[in-house]
């Protein structure tokens, strides 16, 4: 017999690996981007939209997969997965930095849409309209920021402004500023708002004294301070609302 032949099937693998299934070999109408023409942009799970995003796969993963991966990290939780940033999203397998970038571009538009959604002019009723009309602005914020909404005599928002933004421990609240605003829209009064990235809704010992020295300045300049509003991605603490104004 012949040595070459004895080397040759000593050397060949024992059997071969089965090849990654990529989408494209999935059934037609199992494929996001077909799923979508065929049945509708609702019929896809988080996952599928989030496939079409990144494009592909991994050689061991598809586009599915990873974007099921990415979910799985964040809690299937869409808010926390819009609050990661670009370098957190290329930790998952298969992601790099154009993909994440489309995937935090996507969720940015998403956000955007929910801003435009707000009407034009807001008449404040309740803490909970100051919720709502401020979301927009603050919801997916990795880092504080401190808001005063200006109101008229019936208490319709003229404005909606940002006064100072911070880490994540906190922020700095300028009173001139605050109230050099106020002035100069010659508002009647004005809520103050700020979000708590921790989703820790009670206000610090910081909170209430800085609301204490705002309502005693406005107090002072005939703008009272109508409310202070500690937002979170899941509720609200209104000072108003629980006496401590």
């Amino acid at each position: 017999m012949d040595m070459t032949d004895n080397l040759a099937e000593e050397s060949a693998p024992a059997y071969a690996a089965p090849a990654a299934l990529g989408i494209k070999s999935w059934a037609e109408e199992d494929r996001p981007r077909e799923k979508l023409m065929a049945k509708g942009r609702a019929a896809l799970s988080d996952a599928e939209l989030i496939a079409i995003l990144i494009g592909s796969g991994t050689v061991k993963l598809s586009a599915v997969d990873v974007a099921k991966l990415m979910l799985q990290g964040v809690g299937h939780d869409l808010n926390e997965l819009a609050r990661q940033g670009v370098k957190q999203l290329c930790r998952h397998p298969g992601i790099g930095e154009a993909k994440a970038i489309a995937v935090v571009a996507a969720l940015e538009l998403g956000r955007r849409r929910k801003e435009a959604d707000a009407p034009a002019r807001t008449t404040i009723t309740c803490s909970r309209d100051i919720y709502n009309l401020v979301r927009p602005n603050l919801m997916d914020l990795p880092h504080e920021e401190f808001w005063v909404i200006l109101l008229n005599r019936a208490n319709v928002v003229m404005r909606k402004v940002a006064v100072s933004q911070g880490g994540v421990a906190g922020t700095v609240a300028d009173p001139k500023m605050i109230f050099k605003e106020a002035l100069e829209q010659l508002a009647s009064s004005l809520i103050l708002v700020h979000n708590h990235p921790s989703g820790n809704r009670q206000p610090s010992a910081a909170d209430l004294a800085l609301t204490k020295k705002l309502r005693q300045a406005g107090d002072f300049l005939d703008l009272p301070v109508l409310d202070h509003l500690i937002y979170t991605d899941r509720g609200y603490y209104s000072f108003a609302d629980e006496g401590v104004l």
